[in-house]
């Protein structure tokens, strides 16, 4: 069988047939969910982590957050049964004999910290491999807690959880999406699965909100970093890797860790386009190509623009075409500030790049902008 994969959010449910052998994503169902062209906030470079589960009896609840697609060994068992790649609960039971079946309110749950704030889009409740041991439904809730706080904190009656994902019929053995409309800054959310059951990787597509107080006390930072509110918006191609990638945290470290476009075959170039946290001065800028040897691009210019939300703005180049080294960090120092909402980094021809940094500090309209925004979504 074929990969079953939409162009539009579909709904999943039932079992999955069993494995007979062969390529075990063979009959995974999935599809194009338009939301995911957002950042995962469930990611663990942002910091993201799994704090607490009721229940991890066969799979640890860290697997959610795990980077890539969850893996099936068909022969790997352990004391307690089959070992999955995902977080799996027990089998619930009634209170007797005479009533062996869970409640219709039984339901298991863990405690999901976001490595970024921000306004969810979409989650993404991922059974792979979960054939017939998958939950019968599922529900998510977010709520924004200030600070680091314990399980037992995010447990407490006074914490208000806002319903995101309503509890909904799931499938076996594939990728469960869900759009989101709530217009809210959320820093946890908790996942519940209906009554048990497994589930193989969790992701949670958004955008970024950062705390405004926090930039401004940190005054020079990078105004284009992920984890800070940048964004990429658009880019001109995404065969290998995610252009989003060019802008997560630390350094790459190996080579689908950045950003990687086709060989082309015209005369045209490459390029990515960025939204700043808010209105910015950039003063330095970094171009790494790390990991990127025989691939990297072979020059690159950097462009920035000041236009309000809607407007289109003329784009000033703000550190010209460069040869770029291959495994390199580049630096460049700008004469004067740049002050920008959005930025453009254009590769020739082809190749890639794995980060762009653009240091500078908000404008003071940037930060009326983003405390602004911040409290209309509940900062």
């Amino acid at each position: 069988m074929t990969a079953q994969r939409p162009t539009v959010p579909a709904t999943f449910t039932g079992d999955a047939n069993p494995y007979r052998g062969g390529d075990p994503y063979a009959d995974y169902r999935t599809a194009d969910f338009p939301f995911t062209r957002y950042a995962n906030l469930a990611d663990r470079r942002l910091g993201a982590g799994v704090v607490a589960a009721n229940d991890e009896f066969f799979a640890q609840r860290e697997n959610l957050l795990v980077a890539g697609a969850a893996e099936f060994d068909p022969e790997h068992f352990g004391h307690k049964g089959k070992i999955m790649d995902g977080w799996e609960t027990r089998r619930r039971r009634g209170v007797s004999a005479e009533h062996p079946w869970p409640t219709a309110e039984d339901h298991d749950w863990a405690l999901v910290r976001l490595g970024a704030p921000g306004v969810i889009r979409g989650i993404v409740v991922d059974t792979a491999h979960f054939r017939g041991n998958y939950p019968q439904a599922v529900s998510v809730e977010g709520a924004s807690v200030p600070g680091s706080p314990s399980p037992g904190e995010l447990l407490a009656d006074e914490v208000k959880w806002t319903t995101l994902v309503p509890r909904t019929a799931v499938g076996g053995h594939a990728a469960n999406g869900f759009a989101v409309s709530v217009e809210q800054r959320f820093t946890h959310l908790r996942v519940n699965q209906h009554p048990d059951g497994g589930i193989a990787r969790l992701r949670v597509y958004g955008e970024v909100v950062p705390d405004p107080r926090w930039l401004s006390v940190l005054g020079t930072f990078d105004v284009v970093a992920l984890e800070n509110g940048g964004q990429v918006e658009d880019a001109s191609d995404l065969f290998y890797s995610p252009a989003t990638n060019t802008i997560q945290p630390g350094r790459s470290r190996k080579m689908d860790d950045g950003w990687e476009t086709r060989r082309r075959r015209d005369d045209g170039n490459d390029w990515i386009r960025y939204r700043l946290v808010a209105r910015s001065e950039i003063r330095a800028v970094e171009i790494d190509t790390a990991y990127l040897k025989g691939n990297s691009a072979g020059w690159a210019s950097v462009s920035v623009r000041n236009g309000a939300e809607g407007d289109a703005g003329e784009w000033t180049e703000i550190v010209p075409r460069t040869r770029l080294q291959p495994d390199t960090n580049h630096r460049f120092t700008l004469a004067a500030p740049a002050v920008a909402t959005h930025a453009r980094v254009d590769i020739f021809p082809d190749g890639g790049i794995s980060r762009l940094r653009l240091f500078g500090s908000l404008t003071e309209d940037g930060v009326s902008g983003l405390t602004a925004r911040h409290q209309e979504l509940g900062g």
